[in-house]
């Protein structure tokens, strides 16, 4: 046994262990309205009737917007675009990325708060929980007796619910890349391909775990937004804050109470801020990388100011300098206009003019040339040194076209093949061409130009007269042997 320095044992404490885990506690937020709560659901409204309806609008006996793998063709509102149109994918990125940038630096996270499809969602079946088990308080009664026998069939009625909006959901989801009307059929006649059975369920269950029982722990542990956020805020980005200054000293007190002769601040200490946070939060301790500035907290301080006949505005949105300086609201709308706004929404709108522009210039077809690689030439039938070509034609537009097929700058060029290719509407053709050149021309590599030139054909039953679309060339190089 060890001793001390004057002989003495040393005393033996008992080993402590120490937990490194907390277990999850469910919030419970409770329901409040306001005028923040009804600009949330407007949200809510306005991107579900846009999500659950695109798949079902029809352009031209085809679906608004499909974006079909198989076929690999992608149609959105008039336009069809290929794999080869990646660049158009990659300017939207961008331009989501710098929205992205602007909405934060302007106004926080108010994308998580009104509009992240994980907010949208939690929104809609919090509001089924609430409809089925009641408020905050009822919830908490059944969360801790779950087997008592009304809770048992209040959930068991909400899961219902919740799986056949998941359910919905998956279904429209994947009515983006299938037809939905098509889907459907297929669905209800047990004849749906297994992807698209496998896709409904796990979108379907994606969205049942996620908005039924993640929640905020999503937002909290997973989203990486939630993370960097930090590098996009400033001094004069408009955030959910508490007004220490007014709030504190916090307590409660009567409604006709002098609170300043008791050295309280406006804040009753109520809790409602905390009650109706969906992350669990107190917005009093400050800004906190869980708060995804859904305002509820606003809504219900007001409505507790309102009761106690205090000035609104305890909490609010607003931005450090302007709270810290004391700013009123024309100042707070000035501060948008510093050089880190202006910069993100001159690049947004100079992109978003720019994208704009190239599909409205967007040709009706696109060509693209591969020589044969089986041999860098041959000789015809005709003792004509002959190189072959395979041409991608792809219709961009929703009309049937007319491609006439020329060569230009190789001497004494021809065409074996018929020069005149109808295209479909919509649709990508493949074309081999047989080019022969002079039986002169010199040794070497000579480039010329396929000129296609595009004519619309009028559609059937109309009498629209085909004109001429647009031509185009496409530079490549003819082979001739020593």
């Amino acid at each position: 046994m060890s001793t001390s320095q004057h002989g003495s044992p040393l005393s033996e404490k008992p080993i402590q262990w120490v937990s490194m885990w907390q277990g999850h506690q469910t919030v419970q937020p409770r329901w409040i309205w306001g005028s923040w709560t009804a600009r949330r659901w407007l949200m809510v409204l306005l991107t579900q009737a846009l999500f659950y309806g695109l798949p079902w609008l029809h352009y031209n006996d085809r679906p608004l917007v499909l974006f079909d793998l198989l076929e690999r063709r992608f149609y959105l509102l008039a336009w069809v675009f290929y794999p080869q149109d990646l660049i158009y994918l990659t300017v939207l990125l961008v331009v989501c990325a710098l929205a992205l940038f602007l909405f934060t630096t302007v106004a926080g996270r108010v994308w998580c708060g009104f509009a992240c499809p994980q907010t949208v969602y939690s929104e809609i079946f919090m509001g089924i929980e609430r409809l089925f088990e009641g408020d905050r308080s009822s919830r908490l009664k059944i969360d801790a007796d779950p087997w008592h026998f009304p809770g048992v069939f209040r959930r068991l009625g909400k899961h219902g619910v919740w799986l056949l909006i998941a359910a919905w959901t998956g279904f429209s989801f994947v009515g983006y890349f299938t037809p939905i009307d098509a889907l459907g059929q297929s669905l209800l006649q047990a004849k749906a391909s297994g992807w698209e059975t496998f896709w409904v369920g796990f979108y379907g269950l994606a969205t049942y775990g996620n908005a039924g029982f993640m929640r905020e722990q999503l937002c909290k542990y997973l989203c990486p937004y939630a993370r960097f956020q930090g590098a996009m805020f400033d001094t004069d980005s408009l955030i959910v804050s508490y007004d220490a200054a007014r709030g504190e000293p916090r307590g409660t007190r009567g409604r006709k109470d002098d609170f300043f002769a008791q050295g309280l601040g406006a804040c009753v200490d109520c809790g409602l801020c905390v009650q109706v946070c969906p992350t669990g939060i107190d917005i009093r301790k400050g800004l906190q990388y869980e708060c995804i500035s859904c305002a509820a907290c606003i809504d219900a301080c007001n409505l507790m100011m309102d009761k106690m006949r205090y000035p609104r505005g305890l909490v609010k949105f607003t931005s450090e300098r302007a709270q810290a300086r004391g700013w009123g609201s024309g100042k707070i709308w000035l501060s948008l206009t510093r050089p880190r706004v202006l910069l993100y929404s001159l690049l947004l709108w100079l992109l978003m003019a720019g994208t704009t522009l190239a599909l409205v210039m967007r040709p009706d077809f696109r060509a693209d040339i591969v020589r044969d690689r089986a041999a860098l030439y041959r000789i015809n039938e005709q003792g004509r040194v002959e190189n072959v070509y395979r041409l991608q034609l792809m219709n961009n537009s929703e009309h049937r076209l007319q491609l006439a097929l020329n060569i230009e700058g190789l001497p004494g060029g021809v065409l074996a093949e018929s020069s005149v290719y109808v295209l479909p509407a919509a649709k990508t053709q493949w074309v081999v061409v047989h080019a022969s050149a002079a039986e002169d021309l010199a040794a070497g590599t000579h480039g010329f130009d396929f000129v296609i030139t595009a004519r619309r054909l009028p559609i059937q039953g109309q009498s629209t007269e085909a004109g001429v679309a647009e031509t185009r060339r496409e530079k490549t190089v003819f082979i001739q042997p020593r």
